[in-house]
């Protein structure tokens, strides 16, 4: 017991000196969304850059607008308007607090009477100054779910850029909690809205002075939720199939299934988080095209909860097992629903169909957090910035994590038989498993 008390006091200790200097005394940590908790595995903590974060509207221009399209059975194009939220390394005063207020929404704009907006704390500061000390950073757009916002996986864009990272999480029109239209949108616009925003934060970066030089265009990742996951398949090549006419019609269907995409070669690595597409029907791949999966040739980790009930754990799986060319890993939380991803709810989610939203009924979403930090970390660490240190956590010596043996010797090294998940401390390392597959 004495040494699991000098471990965990050591861990809290190392997140203060790890770049949480700055943080406003009225916030400890532990208080705020995306804060390591004592369990935290190693990665999770944030890292020594202070992190600034700004709100930018982009239009991309002149673009098939599908609703409209259907609507009128003709080719209807118009500018395509996107909300960001960007975090990156910054520069902070001496004492300067990193704090700053995200606005939320619960319930759905297309359900009358049920969107209410509610703030919730972050560890940023809005609008500062970016940290060019170590400039270009890897660049990493995170895509939310159907419905989501931009804030939906905050902690995981301000852990990022407290990492060394340009962490973009990009508002979906016509799928975000505020604006929620019709699926078929969703279904064809993720991949266009993704591709789009690297383009334009490699413009930024190339051109506007705030953002010179900021993001490096030969380190770009993926991070995609859900709907999110769906467009970053499409991002990297993957097409549909001909059950796509079921979801979006004729008009659309031939946008969806595009087995001539080669995906955008400027993505480096994927992180895909229940991505959504792969149990339906009787094709072994649902929605997506077999052999266009084939064409996934960067690293992937996907992420998954064992009992999910929107995306289908099967069919993630089944996904994952077509992705052939990719180097991949698989992270299941045993016994999790879809929620793998986003913040915890809110108090204000007072309904069980708010708190669910964000919740799962058995994992803490906290937990949850921490531990995506870690392998989020992990991937793109050994992945966009070549670090095999960090990369060596993806490196578990037992697929269960159950299994693992937590063994020293008694000056304190480990024992033969030490077989514990590395950085996860003892009886932390429960309820996963880790898969790994080298193409």
């Amino acid at each position: 017991m004495k040494r699991l008390i000098v471990l965990v006091v050591g861990m809290l200790a190392a997140v203060t000196a790890f770049g949480q200097s700055a943080v406003d005394t009225s916030y400890p940590i532990g208080s705020v969304i995306g804060d390591p908790l004592p369990s935290a595995p190693a990665l999770a903590p944030r890292g020594p850059f202070a992190v600034g974060v700004t709100t930018l509207e982009m239009v991309n221009p002149n673009q098939v607008d599908i609703l409209a399209s259907i609507a009128q059975k003709a080719n209807v194009v118009s500018d395509r308007h996107l909300k960001v939220e960007v975090w990156y390394p910054a520069v902070v005063n001496p004492g300067q607090a990193q704090i700053t207020q995200y606005t939320e929404f619960l319930g759905r704009a297309d359900q009358p009477g049920t969107l209410i907006a509610f703030k919730f704390t972050g560890r940023a500061v809005r609008d500062a100054t970016p940290d060019t000390s170590q400039n270009p950073y890897p660049l990493v757009v995170i895509s939310h779910g159907y419905p989501g916002s931009r804030y939906m996986l905050s902690y995981l864009g301000e852990n990022l850029a407290s990492k060394g990272y340009v962490a973009v999480a990009i508002g979906h029109t016509d799928s975000t909690y505020e604006d929620v239209g019709s699926f078929v949108s969703t279904l064809v616009n993720r991949s266009f809205d993704q591709r789009f925003v690297i383009s334009e934060m490699l413009r930024l970066s190339a051109s506007d002075s705030k953002w010179k030089n900021l993001c490096d265009p030969s380190k770009i990742g993926l991070v995609g939720y859900s709907m999110g996951g769906y467009g970053a398949l499409r991002s990297r090549g993957a097409g549909c199939n001909d059950m796509a006419k079921a979801y979006a019609g004729d008009f659309a269907a031939p946008i969806l299934a595009s087995p001539t995409d080669a995906g955008d070669p400027r993505i480096k690595a994927t992180v895909l988080f229940a991505p959504w597409g792969g149990t339906l029907g009787t094709n072994p791949t649902g929605l997506w095209d077999q052999n266009s999966l084939a064409k996934i040739t960067i690293p992937t980790l996907w992420i998954a909860g064992s009992q999910d009930d929107v995306a289908g754990y099967k069919g993630i799986v089944n996904l994952f097992n077509a992705s052939v060319n990719s180097k991949r890993y698989l992270l299941t939380y045993d016994n999790a629903l879809h929620n793998v991803a986003p913040n915890p709810a809110p108090p204000e989610a007072v309904t069980l169909a708010q708190y669910y939203r964000w919740a799962d009924p058995v994992w803490d979403s906290r937990r949850v957090n921490n531990i995506n930090e870690h392998f989020v970390t992990a991937f793109f660490d050994l992945y966009l910035k070549g670090d095999a240190n960090s990369g060596a956590y993806l490196n578990v010596p037992v697929e269960n994590s159950n299994d693992g043996v937590y063994a020293l010797n008694k000056d304190g090294t480990k024992a033969p038989n030490f077989s514990y998940w590395p950085g996860f401390p003892p009886r932390t390392g429960l309820g996963l498993h880790l898969r790994e597959v080298t193409p």
